[in-house]
């Protein structure tokens, strides 16, 4: 079972559900056309999705257009279930950067149907996840800058101050329906700029104060 670190301490976690927000930036909703919802949407990346630092992208056969989304990752070091806002920030262990992959262009094909589409999302390397610093050495999760470079050139330059709803709401939402436990980890959403990934590519996706991830595309 992989797990996930706390760098600078033994800490560890055996990761667990990964639980997606989608829709969390104003900008990114208006680049794909979307609707901007009057709740939060969530969907599930499974741990077999999780890649780390310096490993490899596999974009299916299936798809023809695969994107990246940078995000902040949030670290549950706690069970909880139907928290208060104001208690949320409570269970956090830590925060790292990841990359949530899509292939857009099944996602839309499946959107465009009604159906679910967990097979853009949830497939094999679709989740290239950095390693955690520890919750305390945050500052303000709500005021990092949040960016990605493919190959040198910027993609994504944004803040996680731009979340339209905030990690506390967003924990407290997401507790009402799953219990969260510890090894859980929430992506809160990305910022504009998401576009295609090619093979060859070199990925680095960087948040003041948690670090920063590379990846490359097989």
């Amino acid at each position: 079972m992989r797990q996930v670190r706390i760098i600078g301490t033994e800490e560890s976690f055996p990761l667990g559900k990964i639980v997606c927000v989608a829709r969390n930036y104003a900008e990114h909703i208006r680049e794909l056309g979307n609707e901007v919802p009057d709740r939060p949407v969530f969907f599930m990346k499974p741990a077999s999705s999780v890649i780390g630092a310096g490993e490899t992208i596999v974009i299916p056969a299936y798809s023809q257009d695969c994107q990246h989304e940078v995000e902040l990752a949030v670290l549950i070091g706690r069970s909880i279930k139907g928290v208060a806002a104001a208690e949320a920030l409570r269970a956090v262990a830590g925060y790292g950067v990841a990359i949530d992959l899509t292939l857009r262009d099944v996602q839309n094909e499946l959107k465009s149907k009604g159906l679910p589409w967990e097979i853009a999302k949830a497939f094999d390397t679709a989740c290239p996840l950095s390693d955690f610093v520890a919750a305390a050495t945050v500052r303000d999760p709500q005021n990092l800058s949040i960016s990605l470079q493919v190959n040198d050139v910027v993609r994504q330059d944004a803040s996680t101050a731009l979340m339209l709803r905030p990690l506390p709401e967003l924990i407290a939402a997401i507790s009402a329906i799953f219990t969260l436990e510890p090894g859980d980890i929430i992506l809160t959403g990305t910022p504009a700029g998401v576009s295609r990934l090619h093979s060859g590519d070199r990925v680095i996706a960087t948040i003041s104060e948690v670090g920063s991830l590379t990846v490359t595309v097989a």
